[in-house]
């Protein structure tokens, strides 16, 4: 389709450490990326800059020391901690003779090593052509589709034309196939909204342990590795949460600092799960040293996609590599839960956490005693079986049924409408 330098698996890292925050990226972090892509690093280029050049992005001199590196160590590929424009990877392939790819291609590369299902594939695919279709190169001009005889003289569809019309119907028809899954997926919300269902979104930086704490309450067998992006497709499973019933708790992929916008865009149908979630779970690794940056950065995403007025409930995993924390919970001034301390590897504080979840999602508790007569006993006390609700019940001499219950103010709310006779006719007290 283009004319692009054949990438492999040995590599120069380029990091530039800039004045001004908003290009701010972490080399450590770019190491594990580089390392979850399956590359080797040779060698890594840093330097300084108050900001970008236009040409290189970086320097001529420090660009000229990178394709110095490239060919002392027999690099095939070289990356950058950084974004790049078009114009900038362009030049830097033609000075150091080999592909140069960006913070953002090389997170598209992960993912679409790391999509399993179809509509992950599907959504790779689509963020992927976004990228590629800004970076078409103009290496096949000479080839016209239309070109002498009287009445078709001149140039007609260029090669690169081409490209760009075969890759707008490609995007043209993924977007067709997403908007079915979208629709299949707004289904299923629908049925648990009807049920009022409670869904809990796991959500968090990449890598914070969401697999695993995902895996430790719901033994889903999920994959969960020490990696970036270990996660994309999302995986959905019922829970039983106390005082509240059947949850759904949902495995979303991982953020990251500068998610590329292509990404979140290709992603809208699985991130739906987070914008509509009753419970948002932001999973955060207490062990980093960065962890409230990483905070930040997930905050900025669930603003981007419209979750960030959603309830949430903050897990700091992995308290097992600290020492002398402790499993607990935190809570505001009016005694809400906000945070919860656990170790998920380990399984340390998970009834902790199932606590929090109750206290978070049952709401208004209330407790009633009923005395049902013989004729509405079976009717209404198999719907109070199947909230699993019932404290005590005896029957009386006159065959009625004395019966103490416990259950969220919702669910008697919603037994209310469904019930032809008034429940509050036979509450007792």
């Amino acid at each position: 389709m283009f004319d692009r330098y054949e990438a492999g698996e040995q590599a120069i890292l380029v990091h530039i450490n800039f004045t001004q925050e908003g290009e701010w990226e972490d080399l450590s972090e770019c190491e594990m990326l580089v390392s979850s892509a399956g590359v080797n690093t040779l060698r890594v280029v840093t330097g300084s800059r108050k900001t970008p050049h236009p040409k290189y992005y970086v320097g001529e001199g420090k660009a000229q020391e990178i394709a110095d590196a490239v060919r002392m160590e027999g690099a095939e590929i070289v990356i950058f901690n950084h974004a790049l424009s078009p114009a900038q990877e362009r030049n830097l392939e033609y000075l150091c003779k080999c592909r140069v790819l960006d913070r953002t291609g090389l997170i598209l590369d992960i993912f679409a090593q790391r999509a399993r299902t179809h509509e992950g594939k599907l959504q790779v695919e689509l963020a992927q052509l976004r990228h590629i279709s800004t970076r078409l190169i103009r290496g096949w001009t000479h080839l016209e589709r239309q070109k002498g005889g009287i009445g078709l003289r001149g140039p007609g569809e260029t090669q690169l034309e081409t490209d760009r019309r075969l890759l707008r119907d490609r995007i043209k028809a993924i977007l067709r196939r997403l908007e079915k899954v979208s629709k299949q997926r707004d289904q299923g919300r629908r049925a648990r909204n009807r049920a009022e269902i409670p869904t809990i979104s796991l959500v968090g930086y990449t890598n914070a342990g969401k697999s695993t704490l995902f895996n430790r309450i719901t033994d889903a067998g999920v994959y969960a590795a020490d990696q970036l992006f270990a996660t994309l497709d999302p995986t959905l499973r019922k829970i039983e949460v106390a005082d509240v019933g059947t949850s759904i708790l949902a495995d979303t992929v991982g953020f990251i600092r500068h998610l590329p916008h292509d990404l979140v865009a290709a992603f809208k149908a699985t991130l739906k799960e987070t914008q509509e979630a009753s419970l948002l779970l932001h999973v955060v690794d207490a062990s980093d040293d960065r962890f409230r940056e990483n905070i930040e950065a997930v905050d900025d995403v669930l603003e981007e996609i419209d979750a960030g007025e959603v309830p949430m409930l903050i897990v700091m995993n992995k308290i097992d590599n600290l020492e002398g924390a402790e499993p607990r919970i935190e809570r505001d001034d009016e005694g809400v839960p906000r945070r919860v301390w656990v170790s998920a590897m380990e399984g340390i504080g998970i009834d902790l956490l199932f606590q929090a979840l109750t206290e978070r999602l049952a709401g208004t508790m209330i407790c009633h005693t009923l005395r049902l007569p013989p004729q509405h006993i079976g009717r209404i006390r198999s719907k109070f079986c199947q909230l699993d609700c019932i404290l005590r019940e005896e029957y009386e001499p006159d065959g009625s049924l004395t019966i103490d219950i416990r259950l969220p103010q919702a669910d008697w709310s919603r037994l209310e409408k469904r019930d032809s006779a008034s429940l509050d006719d036979f509450v007792v007290s």
